[in-house]
C-alpha cells in the first residue's frame, strides 16, 4: 500500500493511465480483429475500408506510447500484405 504522498499520488496515477490505454489498446485490437474477419470472409472491399480505419487506429495508438510504433508497423504490414493477397 502506498504510504507518501508522493507514492499516493502515482498510484492515482498509474490507474488513470491503465484505464486510458488498455481502452485504447482494446479499440486497436478490435480493429485489427475487424480486419482479418473481413479477409477470412474474402470480402475485399469491406477489408480494404476496414483497413483504412485500422492503420489510423494503430498510428494514433503507437503516437501515444500506448503500442510500439514498430509493432503498429509490423501489424499495419501484415495486414496490407493480407488484403493485398486477396483475389
Amino acid at each position: 500500500m502506498a504510504n507518501s504522498k508522493q507514492s499516493i499520488k502515482r498510484a492515482r496515477q498509474n490507474a488513470d493511465r491503465y484505464k486510458l490505454k488498455h481502452s485504447q489498446r482494446s479499440q486497436a485490437r478490435t480493429a485489427v480483429k475487424a480486419v482479418r474477419n473481413a479477409i477470412a470472409e474474402n470480402n475485399k472491399e469491406s477489408a480494404t475500408e476496414l483497413l483504412k480505419t485500422a492503420q489510423k487506429v494503430l498510428d494514433s495508438t503507437a503516437a501515444k506510447k500506448v503500442i510500439h510504433k514498430n509493432a503498429a508497423a509490423r501489424t499495419k504490414s501484415r495486414l496490407v500484405k493480407a488484403v493485398k493477397e486477396l483475389s
